[in-house]
């Protein structure tokens, strides 16, 4: 049985809690839950960020009245992050949809960035009855958490010896990715980034054998031969700035050709960061979906 342990988030908002569900063997999944409605939203969050890199949406949306669920996958953030895990894309998904069981949760709406929106799009087939549309920020079909800008990161970033890793490496990498990876970079403020890598520091040593683990990761199937599979609406919000992580051409088109229902919108000035640039869009996004979606229940 999935075990629970419940904490208070020390916020000024009360209505947030955080959820530690435990999978077993070091398994342990951080989960953030802001508002109290009987509309569900599911973000997941990228390696870095957590359930903070979403508060400019999940804020507004709980006012509205959703109940707005934040899972940061095994090895991101505050999740554990074991040495020897199955890291795919695909395992992630079954933890999350193992997670919003314990959690009561289906026919959610999934917001994800980068590729987290890789594990999202898998968990729409995989687990239909959890889903019922996607929102990807600038997140495309991608075949394994093994990319070669993780590759560069752990060998360029100075991280392939644990021994001369401090917390002020870690944050000084993570800062640069930011600036580099945004169109308007003044969101990217000191404390921003004591945030963003918070769960990482709690855990430096740890954090490196789960990067390590995801650089040699294989997936067991393949995400663009099933996409075609996806019975949801999703929709893509893409930034326009020039940035080392934008989404290539192909990725778009393929999702255009094999999802039945999808579409895309381009974010002029914004980067990677769409909802920590212009979190209006998002939400101006979300809430075309959500009234989509509503209508085809």
């Amino acid at each position: 049985m999935l075990l629970l342990s419940l904490f208070l988030l020390a916020t000024a908002d009360t209505t947030a809690v955080v959820r530690d569900v435990s999978l077993g063997s070091g398994e342990t999944i951080r989960t953030t839950t802001v508002g109290h409605g009987d509309q569900p939203v599911v973000f997941i969050a990228g390696i870095f960020g957590g359930a903070y890199g979403y508060r400019h949406l999940t804020g507004p949306l709980s006012e509205l009245g959703f109940r707005c669920i934040v899972v940061e996958p095994l090895g991101f953030g505050f999740s554990s992050h074991p040495s020897k895990a199955d890291y795919s894309f695909t395992a992630q998904s079954d933890r999350i949809g193992q997670v919003l069981d314990s959690l009561g949760v289906s026919h959610a709406i999934v917001i994800a960035q980068s590729t987290a929106a890789s594990i999202a799009l898998r968990l729409s087939y995989r687990r239909p009855d959890l889903v019922r549309g996607v929102l990807s920020i600038n997140g495309g079909p991608a075949e394994t958490p093994a990319t070669p800008g993780l590759k560069r990161s752990l060998r360029y970033g100075g991280f392939l010896t644990k021994l001369f890793v401090t917390k002020g490496m870690l944050r000084g990498k993570v800062r640069s990715d930011l600036v580099a990876s945004s169109g308007d970079t003044t969101w990217v403020t000191e404390m921003v980034v004591d945030e963003y890598t918070a769960g990482q520091a709690a855990d430096v040593d740890g954090t490196i054998d789960g990067l390590r683990r995801m650089s040699k990761t294989n997936e067991p199937e393949s995400l663009s031969a099933r996409l075609n599979e996806t019975r949801v609406p999703v929709r893509l919000l893409v930034g326009t700035a020039p940035h080392k992580s934008a989404m290539k051409d192909d990725e778009v088109a393929l999702m255009t050709s094999q999802i039945p229902d999808f579409s895309v919108e381009y974010v002029s000035g914004s980067g990677q960061y769409i909802h920590e640039e212009q979190p209006a869009v998002v939400l101006a996004a979300f809430g075309k979906l959500a009234e989509t979606t509503s209508a085809s229940r």
